[in-house]
């Protein structure tokens, strides 16, 4: 099975992956997501991640999910990626990927991969029609949509995170031009 969601944000690639690398937030930009917490944390967006989520399906309706992941996130490429290690969905590998697509815009991918449960006869076909299409790929649409809204109100506040290995608060960042005209500014005041 391999399932391919994306979406095109708003935001440039670095808050787009700081908002998806903050998984410890997920659940209070995400409403789909019960709870995030690190069983083992190794720095920011790195470490066994147990994840829990509502699969929606109209009205009252949802279906619980849950899983744990070691996770990495890679801020240099950037990347994130996932393999679960425990729950129905063990052995998926998962790929966030943030493509540039101008100064301002970002195409986020998600790829699932996983060769099923282990179910004798039935595994695969699982996978293929009814875990990754109603549930993997249901769920990752809801995720995306929720990261890029967050980053792009991020970017339109032109906002950054803190330092994320310490906080997983967010402080804006007066935008470039603003620092520029600070500092011409400045420097023609000294002049007078």
């Amino acid at each position: 099975m391999t399932t391919v969601d994306e979406l095109l944000v708003g935001a440039p690639p670095q808050t787009c992956f700081h908002v998806a690398a903050d998984v410890e937030r997920w659940p209070e930009l995400l409403p789909h997501y019960r709870r995030v917490r690190f069983l083992e944390k190794r720095g920011f967006g790195r470490g066994l991640v147990e994840m829990a989520a509502w699969r929606p399906f109209g009205g009252p309706l949802r279906y619980p999910t849950w899983w744990v992941s070691e996770m990495a996130a890679d801020p240099e490429e950037p990347l994130i990626t996932y393999v679960h290690v425990r729950g129905i969905t063990r052995g998926m590998d998962v790929r966030w990927e943030f493509h540039a697509r101008s100064t301002r815009s970002t195409l986020v991918r998600i790829v699932h991969e996983w060769a099923g449960p282990a179910w004798p006869l039935i595994g695969r076909f699982a996978a293929d029609r009814v875990i990754g299409p109603k549930f993997v790929s249901a769920i990752a649409q809801r995720t995306l949509r929720g990261v890029g809204a967050e980053a792009e109100r991020l970017a339109k506040l032109d906002a950054a995170p803190a330092d994320p290995a310490r906080s997983t608060a967010w402080e804006p960042i007066p935008p470039p031009d603003l620092l520029e005209r600070d500092v011409a500014h400045s420097r023609s005041r000294r002049r007078s």
